[in-house]
């Protein structure tokens, strides 16, 4: 089984290099036709008169209904037929979508979330700056995080780390401004200045042990002063769980699993009303390592509800465990006999539902697409997430025997089920049209951003839209110049039926003179 999966991958690059060179050469060869149709224009602007054409009466007519359209609806005439009716040809989405209704999960009509309902949520396992990503930048001389990232990451601190009271201390006012800086060194400088005036500044801590601090060891020893100093000097309940999960995450890369385990329960009991910072998903991944599947399940059955918002980390991990109960034993040979059992029927929706909550997944997680450090933000359903969740779980999928394989074989059947995912979802709501562009600000320049669906013209279209273009021109020019034309035709079909001839001149020569009327009194 280890050498079909190995082999699998390198067919599977070959047939998509092959797709790439395919739609690469295709894009290539629209353009080529549309230079040489801008060229014929040129050619033909004075033989044609193509500009007392397009001062004609028709084209003025067209221009008057256009503006009385326009002031009567509001909207272009054109524009509106080529929303309506190209659009959707060409792989689109109408842009009036966002005012349309779908149905929900209990059946009531809702309106289509909209570009600006593409939230971006915090990473719930965000690396270390200093510690992680700076350890990046030092080795590549690449910058694994973009300003826009980090500049969301500086509004949340700003948020959660301005304390209870009304009224800021001078030490917090240089710190919101610490969270403010570009430069790493001066949010550090700030920092130190913060702890000048108030030597129990926890907020400035924070700051140096995401930011300074170069190992996971150090930073876990300033977070462990920052919680020290809130026990003592009253507790800021935003900067408490901070502090509180970061340790837990130090513990869990320092290797001390039980602990962090620990940790994030008692975190969660604590603060049961804070579960929008999911912080369930630290625990899954924890119990994972810790390869306590029953936990697992346990977490599961709370947080994978119908009425909860859901993640690729929910959908994926409730797909690894019902891949594991059948992927040691799984055969793509041999269930093409049998059929699929129960048990591999209910692993493989399992499957497709993973996909189509987030399709970007899989292709990480076969190793098919490399992966980068993630963001500290994450766009659910989008590239950004993909990456965030299969950075920290490849590792889980490659544990369980057979899982991949079984992922490899199933995926892609899922965009049978959703052959048109923008505009209608099997079990979720149609894929959001704003995660590439959304993706494109998290992820950094050097990365690859997956798109979903991919916007290919079916060869159908381009062929269809060429044979027209190039029966218009025939039909221009022979109008323009019938004896050209006619000669040009002769000398084109004599060319084509030249070998024709001479293949018939041949066979009359071989065969006898009487042969061919012998064939015809048959």
């Amino acid at each position: 089984m280890e050498d079909s999966t190995g082999s699998n991958p390198q067919s599977l690059g070959f047939t998509e290099k092959l797709k790439s060179w395919l739609s690469w050469s295709w894009t290539y060869v629209c353009f080529v036709w549309f230079g040489m149709v801008l060229i014929m224009i040129y050619v033909l602007w004075s033989p044609l008169k193509l500009q007392e054409t397009l001062t004609s009466g028709k084209l003025r007519q067209l221009l008057i209904f256009e503006w009385w359209y326009f002031r009567k609806y509001g909207t272009s005439f054109i524009e509106q037929v080529s929303v309506s009716h190209l659009r959707p040809l060409l792989g689109g989405v109408e842009s009036s979508s966002t005012t349309g209704l779908f149905s929900s999960v209990n059946g009531e009509a809702e309106p289509r979330p909209s570009v600006s309902e593409c939230k971006v949520w915090r990473n719930p396992l965000n690396l270390f700056r200093g510690a992680e990503y700076n350890r990046y930048t030092w080795v590549t001389g690449k910058e694994p995080l973009t300003y826009y990232d980090m500049n969301l990451s500086a509004q949340d601190h700003q948020t959660f780390f301005t304390g209870d009271t009304q009224q800021l201390r001078p030490e917090d006012a240089v710190m919101q401004k610490a969270w403010r800086e570009r430069n790493p060194q001066a949010r550090i400088r700030a920092a130190y200045q913060a702890i000048e005036m108030n030597q129990e500044c926890a907020a400035a801590y924070v700051l140096l042990a995401e930011e300074e601090a170069t190992t996971i060891t150090e930073a876990e020893r300033l977070f462990k002063k920052a919680l020290k100093i809130l026990f003592v000097s009253g507790k800021d309940i935003n900067l408490l769980v901070y502090i509180k999960r970061r340790l837990a995450m130090c513990a869990r890369k320092l290797g001390r699993i039980k602990e962090a385990v620990k940790m994030m329960r008692d975190l969660m009991k604590e603060f049961p009303l804070l579960g929008m910072l999911n912080i369930h998903e630290n625990l899954l991944e924890a119990l994972l390592e810790l390869q306590a599947y029953a936990d697992v399940q346990a977490v599961l059955a709370k947080y994978d509800d119908i009425s909860l918002p859901k993640s690729a980390t929910i959908c994926y991990t409730s797909a690894l465990l019902k891949a594991r109960a059948v992927s040691d034993k799984f055969s793509p040979e041999a269930a093409s006999r049998r059929g699929l059992s129960t048990a591999e029927m209910n692993a493989v929706e399992a499957i497709h539902r993973a996909v189509e909550f987030n399709p970007h997944v899989p292709k990480y997680l076969l190793e098919m697409k490399s992966l980068i450090l993630p963001p500290e933000h994450i766009l659910k359903r989008g590239d950004s997430e993909a990456v965030a969740y299969a950075f920290f779980h490849l590792q889980h999928w490659k544990r369980a025997e057979g899982a991949l394989n079984l992922l490899h074989c199933t995926w892609e059947g899922t965009f049978r089920i959703i052959p048109y995912p923008l505009e209608k979802g099997h079990l979720f709501y149609p894929y959001p049209g704003c995660t590439e562009t959304a993706d494109r600000e998290l992820l950094p320049s050097f990365h690859e951003v997956s798109v979903y669906p991919k916007k290919e013209l079916p060869f159908f279209i381009l062929f269809t839209a060429g044979l027209c273009s190039f029966t218009a021109m025939l039909a221009m020019l022979t109008h323009q110049f019938p004896e050209l034309m006619g000669v040009f035709a002769k000398a084109f079909f004599s060319t084509l039926f030249a070998p024709l001839g001479f293949f018939a001149d041949k066979m009359e020569s071989f065969m006898p003179s009487s042969f061919w009327h012998q064939l015809t009194r048959i």
